[in-house]
């Protein structure tokens, strides 16, 4: 993918020393920082298509500099770290990662990981075509300016939870099975992947629905898939 600008920010020499000329080998433009300082200003420097986030940087916490970074830009974060903790993946995923990779990980599944991350990019012509605004009851997306709106007030969602709605929103009436999801949003990589649907489901239910726990939109058909309900 040329022309494809991916940041590391890890303070491990061994990392940025594996990752740079792998990365250049695939035709990215590589940029590394060793700090969380470093990282943010970089995001204005640079401004990296992609992000390579550790967690244990010496300055900040990366699940803080995760949201932090979230604030300026909505490229992919792939969060690379030792922590294997589902409450540390949790926390990553909810401040604005994308995706969680533990180390030691192979090379080969971390440049899937990106592929994944970036196929939103590399599809933009055809999403082009879309509506540029979708409105089911009171849910308004704006694909053009990545906005969203519930009962008139604006609701942040991350890049993965928008992309989520907006396949539902696109379909809305119809019956979305787990696979289609899944292949739509994350990739062909992750069609088995139904726990990851389920945990973005939910933190898209506590985020547009009035009451999670009975949802009056995003409905479960159990076992197959999602529905997002056009009449309510």
């Amino acid at each position: 993918m040329p022309d494809v600008r991916v940041l590391v920010i890890d303070d491990e020499p061994a990392i940025a020393r594996a990752l740079r000329p792998a990365l250049r080998g695939h035709g990215f433009d590589v940029a590394t920082a060793t700090t969380g300082a470093d990282g943010l200003a970089q995001l204005e420097s640079f401004r990296p298509d992609l992000i390579l986030l550790d967690l244990g940087l010496p300055d900040v916490d990366g699940v803080d500099l995760a949201a932090e970074i979230r604030e300026f830009t909505l490229a992919p974060i792939i969060i690379l770290s030792v922590r294997d903790a589902e409450r540390d993946k949790i926390a990553a995923l909810d401040n604005g990662a994308n995706d969680y990779v533990t180390k030691p990980f192979g090379m080969g599944e971390l440049m899937a990981r990106i592929r994944v991350a970036l196929r939103p990019m590399a599809q933009a012509s055809a999403v082009s075509s879309a509506p540029i605004r979708i409105q089911v009851g009171e849910i308004e997306l704006d694909v053009e300016r990545h906005e969203v709106v519930v009962r008139g007030s604006p609701v942040h969602l991350s890049p993965t939870e928008f992309n989520l709605l907006e396949v539902l929103m696109l379909n809305a009436g119809k019956l979305v099975t787990h696979r289609t999801l899944l292949h739509k949003v994350w990739g062909a990589e992750y069609s088995e992947d139904t726990q990851l649907l389920r945990v973005y489901i939910g933190q898209l239910r506590s985020k547009i629905e009035e009451r999670a726990e009975r949802p009056t939109y995003i409905a479960t058909e159990p076992g197959i898939g999602y529905r997002f309900r056009d009449t309510v």
